[in-house]
């Protein structure tokens, strides 16, 4: 039989080896998934991992979806590896939505008319801005009352979406728009410059490459990222080496917090064009998975926002194409994340094959007779 034996040391190896292990688990899985729901399993997976990589404008859709996450990840891979769990980046994403949305509605007035396309560099700092002012509820609370960032982070998500739904439902409505939830279209000038005319894929895909690349450098060549990371693998060895925990709580939230907002700021005045009840988008939510799956590094973050980014488009194209729910998007999600955590067991523990110990038949006890 089969058992779990603890390894001397967690295996380098087997934590690079995961994500893919728990890819091909979810694929094998999503196989017997659409043989189940009656459909042919090659036209499934076909749909998932070869139509958003086969043309162009697979590829500028395929960037559309991957910007956001790859953002989102990188600031919760900080956050991650600084021990503070932040699970409400999608409410800070449609801040930083509301933020930048709110600079692009000024556009076109006496006092913007002057930036011209340089409108487009303040609206994505109020995005930046408007996440961390939504991160920085929750270090405020955790800081001074100790609350816990997961419960408040996680609930302040449906205090941003309903501030989303009465702002386009009322101040911020359009009046020519047939009372219809949504705010007026931003002009041309406010969009974020697009890669090749006739795409959706913008400059947003160079700036998260350059994250990638500043993130990187910040966790692991600075002083600061040191001790983010000391601070989230030893906390002790932290304070007694004098790190403050509380420039860390805040340094990994508000970091966190201008990533996502970035991200909803280059949703919102990029693909979208305006504001709509529509944009929490599960984003904030799908980039934890695209953070572990990517090992909380930023360039695994690549790859597997990329790969996430196929399941969006995937479950698009299976729900007008094979008649199939959208939400099988998020079943693979959930699938990859499960079979993610089944695999990082083989990170710690190795299994052995050992056999089974053999039934001996038991002697008989020796019969004790007395003499009358």
């Amino acid at each position: 039989m089969f058992k779990l034996e603890a390894r001397p040391q967690p295996s380098r190896l087997m934590s690079m080896a995961s994500p893919v292990m728990a890819l091909l688990v979810t694929v094998v899985i999503g196989v017997g998934l659409f043989v189940l729901l009656g459909k042919d399993p090659v036209r499934g997976l076909q749909v998932f991992f070869v139509e958003p990589l086969k043309s162009t404008y697979a590829l500028g859709e395929l960037s559309v979806k991957a910007t956001p996450l790859i953002l989102i990840a990188l600031g919760l891979a900080v956050c991650f590896r600084s021990n503070v769990f932040n699970i409400g980046a999608e409410g800070q994403y449609i801040m930083g939505a509301l933020a930048a949305g709110w600079v692009a509605m000024q556009a076109g007035g006496p006092a913007t008319a002057w930036m011209g396309k340089g409108i487009v560099i303040p609206i994505l700092l109020a995005g930046v801005l408007g996440g961390m002012f939504w991160a920085a509820v929750v270090a405020v609370l955790r800081d001074t009352w100790n609350a816990n960032e997961i419960l408040v982070s996680l609930m302040l998500v449906y205090v941003a979406e309903q501030i989303l739904v009465y702002l386009v439902n009322g101040p911020w409505m359009d009046p020519d728009g047939h009372n219809f939830p949504q705010s007026i279209t931003f002009l041309p000038v406010t969009r974020i410059p697009r890669l090749v005319q006739g795409l959706r894929a913008h400059i947003g895909v160079f700036i998260a490459l350059a994250s990638v690349g500043i993130l990187w450098a910040f966790m692991f060549r600075t002083y600061r990222g040191f001790a983010l990371q000391v601070g989230g693998m030893a906390p002790a060895a932290a304070r007694y080496a004098g790190f403050s925990s509380r420039a860390a709580l805040w340094t990994a939230l508000l970091l966190s917090g201008g990533m996502a907002g970035l991200a909803g700021g280059l949703e919102a005045a990029g693909p979208l064009g305006q504001l709509t009840p529509y944009i929490p988008a599960g984003y904030g939510f799908a980039a934890i998975i695209v953070a572990y799956v990517g090992r909380l590094h930023p360039v695994g973050i690549i790859f597997s926002g990329i790969l996430m980014s196929m399941f969006y488009i995937g479950g698009e194209l299976s729900q007008s194409r094979l008649g199939l729910p959208k939400s099988l998007t998020g079943v693979f999600q959930g699938m990859l994340l499960f079979t993610l955590l089944a695999c990082d067991t083989l990170i710690v523990y190795r299994i052995r094959w050992q056999r089974a110990p053999s039934a001996r038949p038991v002697a008989a006890a020796p019969t004790v007779t007395r003499e009358a």
